[in-house]
């Protein structure tokens, strides 16, 4: 009995260190255990490879070194091979790698309206569509998020649900515009700006907003140095005389409804307060930004204006407005139906004319789906239904396909969609494939064609919403890094959905 237990007390510094041994990988293999989950690349030190690497200063062939969620370095040629043979290398040959996009403007309803969208539908569409970051707007939720405890909300809604990296704008609305502590407290929180509607938003939490309000929102951003976001339409007063005769079902009975003098009317509105954020101006340090502008005439000629003033604005289309035109639009499609409308060609080829021009800053999706039923497909009634065209998934091949026929290139889709996108919502580490940039990257094939039909991937909660479904596009995206995770690769999405949630700082 006793030679046993002498046994045993000789076994315990063994015992003791084989504890101590494991304890001390215990960290690591759970982090390598959650690495698995999250991406469809196991190791956290890798390459990619291309003949077509983006960079801000020229496209490359040569390889992208990632570590730890960032980018090491960009090597031209091959000169890194020497470096990466101990290292797994993912090489996309003649597939353009480029920077995610940056999507600013998008609706994802979650918490209160799921049954609309969704975090997990709508990241998943991004991811599947090249978006590595989305900023989700403060309304179609519910709660809206225009205070500290709404953006709390929205926060917790998001965590674990999002498979690319999601931020917030606030709402900036009458009850919360005259309360600076209010607005401090959102932006604190960690809102990245604001957004105010000046026309009715649909939705009764987040009634409009007027220049009075526009202005005090701009001088609590000054302090913060964030942005405004305004969907600009004032109603006007409309000619009523033919109404009783108006088809709901005809695209240009709504189009009458809402016309181009409406944003016309706002951005003349807008210019008495944006020039407040001129160098030496009470709200020097905000930034005022018009989001999916429709009309290329005399609303665009407005913020021309106040750009070669000095104001601090911007302002985005969208790719319905680049893709679509009035005249196409057929009877009882409600599906195209969004506000501010789709304009006729001739505005269409102005916005492009616009957009190469460096005169609209960028795009976004405005990705704004809803529940099938309230876009009364069956009715067709564009009066009634509901507005907002779905899009999230198909925004990069859009805008690469009706972008072709007007010579773009691949920097100018990177300006349009990463680059000035990041700098709008102070993400200095993202929009740009650059040593010390998180590895935020999509690769993606622009010679492959495919239609949107029922056989096509699609992962937006509802497909048949979309104005794009039945089109044929060009552009395939083949693989989508989100902070250096593979979240999409080939079809599939990592098993675990490990976005990170951006709070401004």
């Amino acid at each position: 009995m006793e030679s046993g237990k002498l046994r045993f007390l000789a076994l315990l510094p063994i015992l003791a260190s084989l504890i101590l041994l494991c304890s001390d990988s215990l960290p690591q293999f759970v982090r390598q255990s959650k690495r698995i989950k999250c991406s469809h690349v196991q190791q956290r030190h890798y390459w990619i490879a291309s003949k077509r690497i983006v960079t801000p200063d020229a496209m490359v062939s040569g390889a992208v070194e990632v570590k730890d969620g960032k980018i090491v370095a960009v090597v031209e040629g091959y000169d890194w091979r020497g470096n990466a043979w101990t290292h797994q290398i993912i090489d996309y040959g003649e597939a353009v790698v480029m920077p995610g996009l940056i999507d600013v403007h998008a609706h994802l309803d979650d918490p209160g309206r799921t049954e609309w969208e969704g975090f997990p539908s709508g990241t998943m569409a991004a991811a599947a569509g090249g978006i590595t970051t989305l900023i989700d707007m403060p309304l179609n939720s519910y709660p809206s998020t225009v205070s500290e405890e709404t953006l709390k909300l929205k926060v917790q809604a998001a965590q674990g649900r999002i498979f690319v990296d999601v931020g917030f704008w606030g709402g900036l609305v009458p009850e919360n515009a005259f309360n600076s502590t209010a607005l401090e407290h959102l932006l604190k929180a960690g809102a990245l700006g604001l957004k105010s509607f000046m026309c009715p938003s649909g939705i009764n939490d987040f009634p409009m907003t007027n220049s009075s309000h526009i202005r005090e929102g701009l001088s609590v951003l000054a302090k913060y140095r964030r942005p405004l976001l305004v969907h600009a339409e004032i109603p006007q007063e409309l000619d009523t005389a033919d109404d009783g005769a108006a088809n709901p079902r005809s695209y240009s009975t709504y189009l009458k409804t809402r016309p181009a003098s409406w944003e016309e009317a706002a951005i003349r509105e807008l210019l008495k307060v944006s020039k407040n954020t001129r160098v030496g101006g009470v709200a020097e340090g905000a930034h005022l930004h018009i989001v999916h502008l429709a009309d290329a005439r005399s609303s665009l000629d407005l913020i021309k204006e106040a750009k070669s003033s000095g104001d601090s604005i911007s302002v985005e289309t969208c790719p319905h407005y680049l893709a679509f035109s009035a005249e196409e639009i057929a009877d009882g499609d409600t599906r195209f139906k969004c506000a501010p409308p789709i304009r006729d060609a001739h505005n269409r080829d102005k916005l492009w004319e616009s957009l190469l021009d460096g005169e609209i800053d960028m795009l976004s999706s405005d990705h704004s789906p809803s529940a099938p039923e309230l876009k009364l497909m069956k009715e067709g009634d564009f009066l009634r239904a509901w507005g907002g065209v779905s899009s999230l998934q198909f925004v990069l091949p859009v805008t690469w396909s009706y972008g072709r026929k007007h010579g773009i290139s691949l920097h100018q889709l990177v300006t349009w969609w990463s680059e000035k996108p990041a700098k709008l919502a102070s993400q200095h580490l993202k929009g740009a494939i650059a040593a010390g940039n998180y590895a935020d990257m999509v690769a993606w094939d622009p010679d492959v064609e495919f239609e949107l039909n029922e056989d096509h991937p699609v992962y937006l909660k509802h497909r048949n919403i979309s104005a794009y479904m039945g089109s044929k596009l060009a552009g395939k995206v083949l693989a989508t890094f989100a902070r250096g995770n593979l979240v999409y690769q080939s079809g599939k999405h990592a098993p675990a959905a490990c976005g990170v949630p951006i709070l401004a700082k």
